[in-house]
């Protein structure tokens, strides 16, 4: 039996819920609830411990905010002795136009400040990521308001479409490899009606 990490990106607190730097929170959320678990309060996060046909997948929300999320990642690695080749961290990118899903089986930070911390404290970038585009709709010196802003009532419907697509791009990895998930999943949000 294989064990798998699976990490969500965010910002712990009422205020950050809904904003787009949550997104790996939200997929994190609904791959638990959709393997039928839950998450418990640990050292450095939220973990959830679920089965997978016959594979083990960890599911963790740091809690140690976005900026030091390679303390989390490291801590949870090291706990349930999970190699690298194993973990798939998924993160909001604003370099994707929304809805968008990009696996990559390793790559660079991108700017992404939870992303650097992980390759920083792990010392490699040799991990799967799952970006997940959340596009770029702001104007110079407006990304961190951006990226921490709400989502819109219209990036809510897409959201909830693209949601069920994210959760079964991860089990695809677990499943069948990051070549696999990349080839189905990556790409654009498909047209209504597609």
């Amino acid at each position: 039996m294989k064990k798998f990490l699976v990490v969500g990106l965010g910002n712990i607190g009422p205020e950050y819920a809904e904003t787009r730097h949550n997104i790996g929170f939200r997929v994190a959320d609904q791959l638990v609830k959709d393997l039928g678990g839950s998450f418990e309060s640990q050292k450095l996060g939220s973990v959830a411990w679920t089965k997978l046909k016959g594979q083990s997948i960890v599911v963790l929300k740091p809690n140690t905010y976005m900026n030091l999320s390679g303390k989390s990642v490291n801590y949870w690695m090291q706990q349930e002795k999970i190699p690298l080749e194993q973990i798939l961290v998924i993160t909001d990118d604003i370099h994707l136009p929304f809805g968008t899903f990009r696996i990559k089986a390793s790559g660079t930070h991108g700017g992404h400040n939870g992303l650097r911390h992980i390759q920083e404290t792990l010392n490699t970038a040799q991990y799967d990521r799952f970006r997940f585009g959340v596009g770029a709709e702001f104007g110079a010196g407006k990304q961190v308001d951006y990226v921490l802003g709400q989502w819109t009532a219209h990036e809510q419907i897409g959201l909830a479409i693209r949601m069920d697509s994210a959760v079964e791009a991860i089990k695809t990895w677990a499943l069948e490899g990051s070549s696999r998930a990349m080839n189905r999943f990556n790409g654009p949000m498909p047209e209504p009606g597609v």
